[in-house]
């Protein structure tokens, strides 16, 4: 393992005698985003639901390479002490995924990527990350207040309270949870392409947002060079948020995957 992992948060729920799942969140987000998969799958699997670097409560760090991710997430299992498991990622969480189960094919049984591809991507968050990194923490009265200046920049309320759960009260006065300054000088990098062509031969299943254009038909020929056993799913009348905007129809496509694998 590289010597760049560090110690993620995580939380595990289920029983350890059960085959393990991995839940990896997307960029601005943190474990709580996955729960409702989480719970679903507590029954039969064991799950683990981790904190990205500088996300969460997870360490902060200068670095966010996907080799360096992908070790964080070893690292994990290696204090769980789990040889194998199945991951699920979504968005960037999607990424590392197909990072650690391109590097490290046997420690995956199953792959399940939500709504991104093995591509590099346009810089679609530099609005966000510029709001974020305007915003005068030292003059927001409360989250209302904080709401209303990112308004002008970020047009959706659902991505600004999605944004705004990393807003924490401090005895200093409020602070971002997540390193926004790190992530934003580590977004080029974010917005690559996983994995440095190496190939998965294990079984994946994509599941795509039917309103959403991160996985897009032209994507096919990179997904299958990299995942020649991949089938995908569409889930209709949501976007890149599809685990939260129909969460029973999203659990119920993964736990019928895995159950399968």
């Amino acid at each position: 393992m590289q010597q760049s992992a560090i110690s993620l948060n995580y939380e595990t729920l289920g029983s350890p005698n059960n085959q393990a799942v991995l839940l990896i969140h997307g960029l601005f987000g943190d474990l709580d985003n996955l729960k409702s998969i989480s719970r679903a799958l507590s029954d039969a699997y064991y799950v683990i639901n981790i904190d990205l670097r500088n996300h969460g409560l997870s360490p902060w760090v200068s670095s966010m390479s996907f080799p360096e991710m992908a070790a964080d997430v070893l690292a994990v299992l290696d204090t769980l002490e789990i040889q194998q498991t199945h991951l699920l990622g979504h968005s960037l969480g999607g990424k590392v995924a197909m990072e650690v189960a391109m590097h490290h094919p046997s420690r995956v049984r199953s792959l399940v990527v939500a709504d991104i591809a093995p591509v590099r991507y346009p810089p679609s968050h530099n609005t966000i990350l510029a709001a974020l990194t305007a915003l005068p923490l030292a003059d927001i009265q409360n989250r209302q207040d904080a709401d209303k200046r990112l308004s002008a920049d970020i047009k959706m309320k659902g991505v600004r309270q999605f944004l705004l759960k990393n807003l924490t009260k401090t005895d200093a006065g409020w602070a971002w949870r997540m390193n926004l300054a790190d992530i934003h000088a580590c977004y080029p990098e974010l917005i690559g392409a996983p994995g440095s062509h190496k190939v998965y031969e294990g079984p994946t299943l994509f599941i795509r947002g039917g309103n959403s254009d991160y996985i897009q038909a032209a994507h096919r020929d990179d997904i299958l060079a990299r995942f020649p056993h991949a089938q995908s799913k569409t889930m209709s009348g949501v976007g890149h948020w599809l685990h939260a905007e129909k969460p029973l129809v999203f659990n119920g496509l993964v736990q019928r995957f895995l159950d399968e694998n």
